[in-house]
């Protein structure tokens, strides 16, 4: 029956054939054989309308996969939820029930709140990850401080943070107050590299009554490496009752006071070097003339 060129004559007999077989329960594969068409598109023209016989229909796993998935939709579930419990992907999920309805939010008020508190506390973690990522990148890029970046480091600290000599008020003595472990750290490494023996250093802690006295001490203590014979008496803040303190709790210590005796000159150099950094920092690069 197969002609050159894929040509077919006498079409209408050549269906017939074609579907006497199909109707026989023959498969496409055996029509084609026997009827040598070896064209595809000719072969579905000829079969056109005619179902397969059920022995060629291969079972297809995935119905029963969408009935099921359908039958979960219309219970209410998620897409998540049916994924879970089918196994298969979302796309497909999705595109055997987007014909129907969307389940309504089944949340109580008290499951809705513990959600939107566990995204929030995830939201904090991530942000405080990035918070020390940039911390501990900033401290790793200051490295080892020169002499100079000390001793400039130190001058700009106790111009902050010391006592400093009045025009009314001559006194021209070194005394730092602080609650920072690390600032007073700095502060006696600068001490150290201006040659100021640890003999010449007088401390006292000065601290709210009400707070946890001795440990405090204890504290600075070990914080400075010094015996109490160092330490002149504390000094005890009285407790306003009608005040709200912040400062409370176990690292509440209070603050030290770090005072150099015979410090007159040293304290001359502090204000002569503090100029001369405002000097420094607020004239042209190049221009130091006074």
């Amino acid at each position: 029956m197969a002609h050159p060129h894929g040509k077919y004559a006498n079409f209408e007999a050549l269906r017939e054939r074609a579907v006497a077989l199909r109707r026989e329960g023959r498969s496409l594969r055996q029509i084609r054989d026997e009827l040598k068409i070896f064209n595809n598109d000719v072969l579905n023209r000829l079969l056109q309308g005619e179902p397969p016989p059920e022995w060629t229909k291969r079972p297809n796993a995935k119905d029963d996969l969408r009935d099921r998935a359908r039958e979960l939709r219309l219970q209410g579930r998620t897409y998540d939820q049916i994924q879970v419990e089918l196994g298969c992907s979302k796309s497909s999920i999705s595109l055997w029930v987007r014909d129907l309805p969307k389940p309504e939010r089944r949340r109580s008020p008290g499951e809705a709140a513990a959600i939107a508190k566990k995204g929030w506390e995830a939201k904090l973690r991530i942000r405080d990850e990035e918070r020390q990522r940039t911390k501990e990148e900033a401290r790793r890029a200051v490295g080892r401080l020169s002499p100079r970046e000390l001793f400039l480091v130190g001058v700009s600290l106790y111009w902050a943070e010391g006592g400093k000599d009045k025009p009314y008020d001559r006194r021209e003595c070194v005394t730092f107050v602080n609650s920072d472990p690390g600032m007073i750290r700095v502060f006696l490494a600068w001490l150290d590299l201006l040659g100021v023996e640890r003999e010449r250093i007088r401390y006292h802690v000065m601290i709210h009554e009400n707070a946890d006295v001795a440990e405090a001490e204890r504290y600075w203590a070990d914080l400075v490496d010094a015996g109490r014979h160092s330490f002149n008496k504390t000094t005890l803040k009285k407790h306003n009752p009608k005040t709200v303190r912040k400062n409370v709790g176990d690292t509440y210590r209070g603050c030290l006071v770090i005072k150099v005796r015979k410090g007159a000159d040293l304290y001359r150099r502090v204000e002569g070097s503090w100029y001369g950094i405002v000097l420094g920092a607020t004239q042209p690069i190049g221009d130091m003339s006074d």
